[in-house]
């Protein structure tokens, strides 16, 4: 029986189309509000100025929050590879020599 593991690296896809939706989404609204304030004056421009930095605001934050989590992530990668490494260094070594050759092998057909 197969089982399918659960990789980390879904999670990350997920949230970088999460990311990027929210992103066109948080400057489509803010393009929109900055184009009615040029046609509005007074209190109604500022309003819709300070609607369209909120909206700006929260789109940093939220490529700040998937800043950290990329980060938490790639942290946890790391130290997974060193305790393998450190595991299995005969492994690691074959596998490090194997990509070395492979690699050798592309650049000198070119």
């Amino acid at each position: 029986m197969v089982t399918r593991r659960k990789t980390n690296s879904e999670p990350i896809i997920s949230s970088q189309e999460k990311l990027v939706e929210s992103v066109k989404q948080t400057l489509d609204d803010a393009e929109a509000l900055l184009r009615e304030a040029t046609d509005a004056t007074g209190e109604k421009a500022q309003a819709l100025r300070q609607e369209a930095l909120d909206c700006l605001k929260r789109s940093r934050e939220t490529l700040y929050d998937v800043e950290e989590d990329v980060l938490a992530r790639g942290r946890q990668a790391v130290q997974a590879t060193d305790e393998y490494v450190h595991q299995n260094p005969w492994q690691a070594i074959t596998v490090a020599g194997v990509a070395g050759l492979l690699v050798g092998m592309l650049i000198t057909r070119r």
